[in-house]
Parts: C-alpha cells; sequence; structure tokens
C-alpha cells in the first residue's frame, strides 16, 4: 500500500523502548479527544499503516478523578460518545475501560498484545504519573506526542520560561514549521478481527458519579462537532472585535472555546491555523493568538517544569519575599471557604463572578483576575488563598484542572509570570487590581444585574 508520511516526527518523542508485538497500534487517548486535527491519533494510524496493522483507541474514565464532578464528567462522556460514532466510521476501534489508567490500562495491554503504544503529552503531576506506572507494565514501544501544543512543549523551551516575553520569542520562531493545516484523517484499512466493542453508555456512567453537587450547564453543548462550529461562529463574529471587545465581559467579546480546549474536543492549532486565514486585522488577530499560542503554551510550560505548580512553593522568590513580609498585616475583611463558595462576600462584583461560576461553569478571562486577587485580599495567607481559589476553580469552572487554571491562579496570588509591583499592604508587590479598575474597563453596575 502507498503511504505518505504527514506528520512532522518532531511532535513525537519515544518514551520506551520495546518489542513490537502482535496486535492492533494502541492509541491510550487522555488529553486529546476527537478525531480529526490530532496530531496523535495521526501519528498512530501512520505507525500502524507502516506495520500493516488495525488501529484501536482506548480511553480511561476515572470516576473518582480529583475535583471532577458531575458537571465535568458529562461534559466529557457526551463528547466521548459523539468520538465512538465519528471514529466506527473510519474503522476504528474505540475502547472506554473505567478505572484509573494506571490500574486498568495494564490488564488491557495484557489482554491486547499491541504492536505498540501511542499517548497524549499532558504536564499534569497526575498524568504523568500515570504514565511512569503504565510503562512500568509495559514492553512494548511507546511514544508521546504534543496534540495540544503548537509548538511541541518540549521542544519550545528547556527549562521553565520566567514570563511570556521570555518564551514568546522561542515559539514564534518556530512557529513557521509547525503552525500549518492538518492531514485528513483515513479510513483505516487494516480492521481487527470481529470484537466486542462496548458503546459509550453516558447516563449509566453517569449515576455512578459519586459528586453531583455540581450539574450540567446548558448554554454550551459538549463534543468535537458543537467545538467546530463554536468556532466558526466566533470566527465570523467575534474575532473581528476581539481586540477592543475581549476584556468587557458586558460584551460577548470572547471566543468560549476554552472547555473544548480542556477536553481536547477542539484542536487549539485548528483554531490558530482558521484565525491567520480569515480576513480579520492584524490587530484582532494578533491579541487573539498572543492567548491562545503564547499564554497557553507558557501555561502548559509552567507545569512541565515545575511539579508543585500549585502551591506557594512555585511563586517566585520577590513574590515570597514581599508576601512574607506582609503575613501580619490586619485584614480589614476575611472570606473563609463557605463564604467564598455560597458567593456571600461584601463585594457584590465578586459575588456575580462567583456566580458565573456556579451557573455557567466559565468566567470571564479579565474578570477571573480580579476573582483570584480578591481572595488573596480576604485570605488569612497566600497558602490558603491558593487552596481556595483553585478549589473553587478546579470544582466549578469546565476547565478547571488544567495549566491555563493553574497558571492564572498562580499569576494572580503569587506573581508567576509577571514583575514586581508597587509596595501595598498585604499583596507585598504583587499585581494588585480593584473595582476602580473594572469601572475603567466596563460597567460593573451592568455586569452585576444581568
Amino acid at each position: 500500500m502507498y503511504w505518505k508520511r504527514t506528520v512532522d516526527q518532531e511532535r513525537s518523542r519515544m518514551v520506551q523502548k520495546g518489542q513490537i508485538g502482535d496486535g492492533p497500534v494502541l492509541y491510550w487517548m487522555s488529553r486529546d479527544q476527537r478525531a480529526h486535527d490530532n496530531w496523535a491519533l495521526l501519528y498512530a494510524q501512520e505507525r500502524a499503516l507502516v506495520l500493516e496493522k488495525p488501529l484501536a483507541v482506548v480511553f480511561c474514565i476515572d470516576l473518582e478523578y480529583p475535583a471532577a464532578n458531575l458537571r465535568h464528567f458529562a461534559f466529557l462522556l457526551r463528547g466521548l460518545e459523539e468520538l465512538q460514532n465519528t471514529l466506527k466510521n473510519y474503522a476504528i476501534d474505540f475502547h472506554l475501560l473505567q478505572g484509573a489508567p494506571d490500574n486498568i490500562l495494564p490488564l488491557f495491554l495484557e489482554k491486547t498484545h499491541p504492536a505498540l503504544l501511542v499517548t497524549d503529552f499532558d504536564p499534569l503531576r497526575i498524568k504523568k504519573r500515570w504514565k511512569e506506572k503504565v510503562l512500568e507494565h509495559c514492553s512494548i514501544p511507546a511514544f508521546e506526542v504534543d496534540a495540544h501544543n503548537i509548538v511541541p512543549c518540549w521542544l519550545a523551551s528547556n527549562k521553565r520560561e520566567y514570563a511570556a516575553y521570555t518564551i514568546r520569542k522561542k515559539i514564534q520562531q518556530q512557529l513557521p514549521r509547525f503552525l500549518t493545516d492538518f492531514p485528513d484523517l483515513q479510513v483505516h484499512p487494516y480492521v481487527s478481527a470481529p470484537a466486542s466493542i462496548q458503546p459509550v453508555t453516558v447516563n449509566t456512567l453517569l449515576k455512578q458519579v459519586k459528586d453531583k453537587s455540581v450539574g450540567e450547564v446548558d448554554w454550551l453543548k459538549p463534543g468535537e462537532k458543537a467545538g467546530i462550529n463554536l468556532m466558526d461562529d466566533f470566527l465570523t463574529h467575534g474575532l473581528h472585535s476581539y481586540s477592543t471587545d475581549s476584556n468587557n465581559p458586558c460584551l460577548d467579546g470572547q471566543s468560549n472555546l476554552s472547555p473544548y480546549f480542556h477536553f481536547g474536543q477542539l484542536a487549539p492549532q485548528r483554531v490558530a491555523w482558521e484565525v491567520e486565514q480569515s480576513n480579520a486585522t492584524r490587530d484582532n488577530k494578533e491579541a487573539y493568538l498572543e492567548e491562545l499560542i503564547i499564554r497557553r503554551e507558557l501555561a502548559d510550560n509552567y507545569c512541565y517544569y515545575a511539579d508543585d505548580y500549585d502551591r506557594y512553593s512555585t511563586f517566585p522568590d520577590w513574590a515570597k519575599r514581599s508576601l512574607d513580609e506582609h503575613r501580619e498585616d490586619v485584614r480589614p475583611y476575611l472570606a473563609d471557604l463557605e463564604t467564598l463558595e455560597n458567593a456571600g462576600t461584601e463585594d457584590a462584583l465578586w459575588n456575580r463572578c462567583q456566580q458565573d461560576l456556579l451557573q455557567n461553569g466559565k468566567l470571564h478571562g479579565y474578570l477571573r483576575m480580579y476573582w483570584a486577587k480578591k481572595i488573596l485580599e480576604w485570605s488569612v495567607s497566600p497558602e490558603e488563598a491558593m487552596a481556595n481559589a483553585l478549589f473553587l476553580n478546579d470544582k466549578y469552572s469546565l476547565d478547571g484542572r488544567d495549566p491555563n487554571g493553574y497558571a492564572g491562579v498562580a499569576w494572580s496570588i503569587g506573581g508567576v509570570h509577571d514583575r514586581a509591583w508597587a509596595d501595598r499592604p498585604i499583596f507585598g508587590k504583587i499585581r494588585y487590581m480593584n473595582k476602580n479598575g473594572c469601572k475603567r474597563k466596563f460597567s460593573v453596575t451592568e455586569y452585576i444585574k444581568r
């Protein structure tokens, strides 16, 4: 069979040597939950075509994943249900396993004897530990593919970057090579022997979710097709005014694509490619691409090279010194976790922000900074502020439990990727925000009343 290589091999790296097995090429899908525009799946298919092997996808769902609840699992599972049906049209089997991957996947590997293993890159601690433990029980070749970042994280930089300006040039130098269109997924010519593939049973699995305290959202439809549709709508109606409207939460000026990025139902590279091909002005393109590429990939860099990305210890030295100097400052107001979670503070704007998280699972990017900084101001310590902000973001936000969230909270509370500012009570030299600053950006009264 004629075969042409279409995936840049630098998007992948071997994470384990081994002997090729007798079974199919297996793609262990985790972070990138889509059939199209997925470099990991495309790479796995290329390897399967070379070896003349069937191709299968396996996904392990851990219904006890930390901080995840009904809201998150519903969005994930409804996307996987669509994905399984899509892959069937390409003669690719999709297996959904229930349990933590380090427990359930080694048994599946032993049963299926795959030729080799391909998996997603993920910088988070729990995902890296899962991968290490699975590979301990794996004797076949294994490859990791960064299908989430446009420039693979390990190529963008070999160290933790100090700020956006230190990584921007490194990424921009490599964009001409990596920011391309995607090849098409092929109908796979090598098919496994007929096997019993269990369909994704969304409602049955959702009944098993222990934390049902946070319900599904109804304003955003999950899945790959819905992500593409929302992208198209943003390109048509939102991108052309992005540089002027995106920081105003009273306007529909943001893309709202972050939940699809988080669950891997939409490729950031697809969006970046379409933005570049659009007829929007350069100012609007650059404003959006700065966030989509530079800031988002900086967050991956942060979590990949800082294993304590969710702790006070990860703050830069200047920030820790400054915060330590103000530990004993009198807080004019304190809000514990219960008060914060129930949106019961003395600040009506902050309460409206928290209600957005509670009801919609998403908070406007500009307001998320204000939301986190007020938590620092109202907490007895920066450690408490960090813990409470991450708890609330991870529990209620659809795109919580994500490098962007960890980096954003660390920026707001601990000066990560920022610089020292004028010294002031409680905040020290951490960048300060207050309601007056918000009033200069948008109508606070209008936002609260909507």
